[in-house]
């Protein structure tokens, strides 16, 4: 019996979804496990089916790179849909599992009757809650009639499956409130990092310091997607307030939507105490985020429970407390409060983002505690084994 996963991106790609993919694929494969994945090709590999550590990788349409509007963006959600499809018709059994993840949108609803009459076991995956996060974007057509039709179709897709895996207890909340699927069938495992690659490490020691002149300074970073669920005005405001601090560097390390008009910003603004630096490979993660001596996490209040940020969970893996900037009364927030690990101030409020980066800055023994903390409850909570063994649980079940 197969597992078959569908995403639209996989490794080697290095986006979000597909290092959360990819993980769980490998380590179901490593243990016997006959694993498939349906997913986009990628310019260096032609074959359409290939091996890859104990797996086979399907790839059934091109993949969107570099920057790209909304239109081509749906073309290429319909190439993979299409494609994916096919898959299903050809490869799936009775006896299969089949993991749907949330790219493209509507994935599950197009997928799912098919993975049923082949009578395949059906888990739906939930990365974010579509429409709603589209309507939370301002996408043309989803607040309206045509979004309350994506809403059933999405409905019938969660409560005709075997299990819906949400990665936020808040998601898990909004999952309920939709009162579409029997309560039993939601399950809640967060995303994850990896704690063998990262790990503490002393910021002063940092190579990647050393690199980027960062000696003597204390480092603010914003590490991750730049992306449309994230507010950067309270980041920037705090860096005005604070220019006159010559030992505090902010340092923004990520790609993204919303990179431009940040870098436009602090141009305007001649905020010479926030630098830009370019997405670091996986591999170099443990070092990118071993530099700072405090992270930011930061999401949009309006999307609390559609969206949960996974870059927590490397920012405690590396033994650094974290300022979530977004609702105070958030999960983000209320995990870094459970965990005494960090900090949080609403959006807005750049003189409480600058308040709390002068308070840990000068309290070095509450900072180190707080990191230390962090470490402590990642390795119980968010470390990868622990997402692996509830995985391997509710695959069991």
């Amino acid at each position: 019996m197969k597992l078959v996963f569908f995403n639209r991106f996989f490794h080697p790609d290095t986006s979000a979804t597909s290092q959360i993919v990819s993980d769980l694929a490998f380590e179901l494969a490593r243990a016997g496990r006959d694993v498939h994945v349906v997913t986009s090709r990628v310019p260096d590999r032609g074959a359409p089916t290939e091996a890859i550590h104990d797996l086979t990788v399907h790839r059934v349409a091109d993949a969107t790179t570099g920057p790209h509007g909304l239109a081509r963006r749906a073309v290429a959600y319909l190439d993979y849909l299409l494609g994916a499809r096919r898959s299903a018709m050809q490869y799936l059994s009775a006896g299969d599992t089949v993991i749907l993840m949330t790219d493209p949108p509507m994935l599950a609803a197009s997928i799912a009757p098919l993975a049923r009459k082949r009578g395949a076991k059906v888990i739906v995956w939930l990365q974010d809650l579509f429409p709603e996060v589209a309507k939370e974007y301002g996408i043309p057509g989803v607040g309206g009639p045509g979004g309350a039709l994506l809403r059933r179709m999405r409905d019938r897709s969660l409560s005709s499956a075997d299990a819906v895996v949400a990665i936020g207890d808040e998601m898990a909340a909004r999952v309920r409130a939709l009162d579409c699927m029997e309560p039993h069938r939601l399950h809640v495992i967060h995303n994850w990092a990896d704690g063998r690659a990262i790990a503490p490490m002393n910021a002063a020691g940092s190579p990647l310091r050393r690199a980027w002149a960062l000696e003597g300074k204390f480092v603010v970073a914003y590490s991750g997607n730049l992306g449309r669920v994230h507010e950067f005005g309270t980041l920037l405001d705090a860096a005005a307030r604070l220019r006159s601090h010559a030992d505090i560097q902010f340092v923004v390390i990520g790609r993204g939507p919303r990179l431009a008009e940040v870098e436009a910003r602090v141009d305007r603004e001649r905020l010479g105490n926030v630098r830009f630096e370019p997405h670091q490979d996986r591999a170099l993660l443990s070092e990118s985020l071993g530099l700072a001596d405090v992270h930011l996490s930061i999401l949009r209040p309006e999307f609390e429970g559609l969206v949960q940020p996974s870059k927590l969970y490397g920012i405690m893996a590396a033994g650094r407390p974290a300022i979530f900037v977004g609702r105070v009364t958030g999960e983000t927030a209320r995990i870094l409060a459970e965990t005494s690990s960090g900090l949080s101030v609403a959006t807005g409020d750049g003189a409480g983002l600058a308040a709390a980066i002068l308070r840990l800055r000068d309290d070095p023994p509450e900072r180190l505690a707080m990191g230390s903390r962090a470490r402590t409850a990642f390795e119980v909570r968010y470390d990868m084994p622990v997402a692996m063994a509830k995985w391997a649980s509710l695959l069991a079940a």
